[in-house]
């Protein structure tokens, strides 16, 4: 059976609530020479049986153990035979002619690893916000752009098999190590940016991905682990790039200063005040949300949710 152009990777793990609206989008597309490798990451619902359904283009596996997702991620990659890779997470949606319009972009530059869409983020009864609303990303070689602002949603984006494969030990080999398995929360972010330092990105400017959320905003929460993988992916570049500090030094700034301010709100969020205007203290007046973490860090740890949905609900140029 000759290989499809595009191979979707859907990792599962109890999703029987969305996934049949997540799997009526893919199999919607107008751009139809695609397969869907179906990960199941161990399910105790529906669904299984509900991917199983979807006949001859779904190749379901199912692992025998439950595992991180980035390590879902690389177990389904294994098993895709497409020159372009896309990503469906399963409570999430695309509009009809998203792979179409990709699709097209490789196609007429061999030099673009990765195309992104435009992402409505939507808690499944409307539209809370967009992600290119504020500010347009860049196109081309923009390394150094995309660590400032991490534009891609990890169901807008398809790469080029070649890109992805760049990042593993052996380019040759495709049996794993292009997700960092090592990383919980910034694998997604960790294998964009490998991406970017050596192929061009381009994106279509439509929103054609749509990120379903699920209650309160929970990254402040995280913001601890944050902070250690964004250390970790810093000392990644430092050995992947010969240079780098002298090459990308404000990079290498904005990231320790980035992993600061993340690991200062951990400590705030812990009531640890002093601890967290401690750490955050180098950087007090290096913007405007350094200065507003600064005063928020005097209120008792209990008003943190609170200060978390205003923070989100500050325009973009606020919250860098």
């Amino acid at each position: 059976m000759s290989a499809p152009a595009v191979s979707v990777i859907m990792n599962c793990l109890n999703s029987a609530r969305d996934l049949r609206a997540a799997l009526g989008s893919l199999m919607a597309q107008t751009f139809g020479d695609f397969e869907v490798i179906f990960w199941d990451n161990g399910s105790t619902d529906d669904s299984p049986a509900i991917a199983q359904s979807y006949g001859p283009k779904l190749r379901y596996f199912r692992g025998k153990t439950t595992v991180p997702l980035g390590a879902a991620r690389n177990l389904a990659l294994m098993r895709a035979r497409g020159r372009y890779l896309a990503f469906l997470d399963c409570d999430d949606l695309w509009r009809p002619r998203k792979l179409e319009t990709q699709v097209a972009l490789f196609e007429a530059d061999p030099r673009v690893g990765l195309v992104c869409t435009d992402t409505e983020i939507f808690d499944g009864k409307r539209v809370l916000k967009r992600l290119f609303a504020e500010a347009r990303p860049a196109r081309g070689m923009v390394f150094g752009e995309l660590m400032e602002r991490q534009w891609i949603s990890m169901s807008s984006a398809v790469i080029r098999r070649e890109a992805l494969a760049g990042l593993a030990a052996d380019p040759g080999a495709w049996d794993g190590g292009w997700f960092d398995e090592s990383l919980n929360v910034c694998e997604e972010a960790d294998v964009f940016y490998r991406i970017a330092h050596d192929w061009e990105l381009d994106f279509v400017d439509e929103p054609l991905t749509l990120w379903r959320v699920h209650g309160a905003n929970t990254t402040f929460r995280k913001f601890g682990q944050f902070a250690d993988e964004t250390l970790r992916i810093l000392d990644k570049h430092r050995r992947l790039y010969p240079g780098y500090d002298a090459e990308h030094a404000d990079l290498a700034a904005l990231l320790t200063r980035r992993a600061a301010f993340q690991k200062a709100v951990a400590l705030w969020r812990e009531g640890r005040n002093a601890e967290a205007r401690a750490c955050i203290a180098p950087w007090r007046d290096s913007s405007r949300k350094h200065r507003l973490f600064w005063w928020a860090s005097f209120l008792p740890g209990s008003l943190f949710d609170l200060a978390a949905r205003a923070y989100f609900a500050l325009p973009s140029g606020l919250r860098r």
